[in-house]
């Protein structure tokens, strides 16, 4: 939700990507959520941080603390590093119906 944000409401000319350590398809609480902003994500991926290994950082944001904490160094000596713990939605157990309602949460915190 992070990256999409961003793009939306952030100069056209620079490029954002949205990495992580393991892979998984969209969320449907995450789709209804932006789905209700007006944004379909539908053509979004969920990507592996070795797939970014040569960018040249500008910056590094990290959105939730685990990802802070778990996440491996990335090599970007001139990268600003930030960090921000958003609502996890994503960290709620139960069906997929009871933990939607959690993203509008995460969104509002965005």
């Amino acid at each position: 939700m992070t990256e999409v944000y961003l793009k939306k409401f952030s100069n056209k000319n620079i490029a954002i990507y949205s990495v992580g350590i393991e892979t998984h398809g969209l969320n449907p609480g995450e789709m209804t959520t932006m789905a209700k902003d007006g944004i379909d994500i539908l053509s979004h991926t969920s990507n592996n941080i070795e797939e970014y290994k040569n960018i040249e950082w500008d910056f590094i944001i990290t959105v939730y603390n685990r990802a802070n904490e778990n996440y491996p160094f990335i090599a970007a000596p001139n990268a600003k590093r930030l960090s921000h713990n958003f609502y996890a939605p994503s960290n709620r157990i139960g069906t997929p119906k009871n933990t939607a309602i959690e993203f509008p949460k995460a969104r509002d915190e965005i």
